[in-house]
């Protein structure tokens, strides 16, 4: 059995996560197929209906990784449940022996395959936090009554340095620990300077010695991901310099590969940063790839 998230972040070693995308249907394999592409890394996190599009269920698929003698990281929205669903849900993760969760608000039912649906929202991203940590430390439910026994989860959430207002990005985060985060994984880095400003900012706070920060990278396969990055995905910084290599690349995925490998060598070099988050969507066969050129293989 690897060792966990936690144990890997308080050594200090330089710790990998990467993202598996459930199927979108029942069958198990496919979540054993990626996982095996995704092994090398420290722990997997198991998305929640990324994009609002419905998927298997993150607590079974993390379920499926446990078997396979892996660490998943149980993501959990706000979006599809209320305080009674998700406490429900985390006590059957715990029971499952999954020891880590990312948790965040969730992307609005708008953008995916049933925008019509209903979005609860019962609680936000600060909320949920905080009501995690009440079970686990209080061992209380969110309504006060009694917790035997309570889930022991490592706890962690989401920041963008990018998003709008950016100043304001840092103390966000810091609000996010006060709640009771304890590990972050920031998104997609292209534009270094902004990150390294954010950092810089983390540091000054001091919030980098109070949890952990996975820097969120991902390969780009082409021009056009990257232009649509750019363009459609909110709070995300895609630099002309990455777009015009993208374009002038004669293999363009290659050179995703190596852009991705050279943000991740920079970031190791940034005060406060504790591992990196690979997405490597629906290209999972290419992280292995990517663990070996950033010399992250076995850290």
């Amino acid at each position: 059995m690897k060792s966990s998230l936690k144990e890997v972040l308080n050594q200090g070693r330089f710790a990998v996560t990467a993202e598996l995308g459930p199927p979108r249907g029942s069958d198990q394999n496919v979540v054993r197929e990626k996982a095996n592409f995704l092994k090398d890394a420290d722990a997997i996190n198991v998305t929640d209906c990324q994009t609002a599009i419905t998927r298997m269920s993150s607590v079974a698929s993390c379920f499926i990784l446990k078997r396979m003698g892996l660490n998943p990281v149980l993501q959990m929205t706000c979006r599809d449940r209320n305080r009674i669903a998700i406490q429900s849900d985390l006590l059957g993760a715990a029971a499952l022996g999954i020891e880590n969760v990312l948790l965040m608000t969730g992307d609005h039912q708008k953008f995916g395959d049933h925008p019509e649906a209903k979005g609860v929202f019962d609680l936000d991203s600060i909320s949920l936090i905080a009501m995690v940590k009440k079970m686990r430390d209080e061992k209380k439910f969110l309504s006060g009554d009694e917790l035997n026994p309570a889930p022991n989860f490592f706890i962690g959430a989401v920041e963008n340095p990018f998003a709008s207002p950016v100043e304001f990005r840092a103390k966000r985060l810091g609000k996010k620990i006060r709640a009771g985060a304890e590990f972050f994984q920031t998104q997609i880095v292209y534009n270094l300077e902004r990150f390294e400003a954010f950092m810089e900012e983390v540091n000054r706070l001091g919030f980098s010695k109070e949890s952990y920060i996975l820097a969120g990278v991902c390969p780009l396969k082409s021009a056009g991901m990257a232009k649509y990055m750019r363009s459609k995905v909110p709070g995300l910084d895609v630099p002309d310099h990455i777009i015009s290599r993208m374009q002038e690349a004669a293999e363009p995925k290659k050179e995703g590969i190596e852009i991705c490998v050279e943000i991740i060598k920079r970031i190791r070099e940034i005060k406060g940063v504790a591992g990196v988050h690979i997405m490597a969507v629906e290209w999972e066969e290419v992280v292995p790839e990517i663990l070996e050129k950033a010399g992250l293989k076995n850290t």
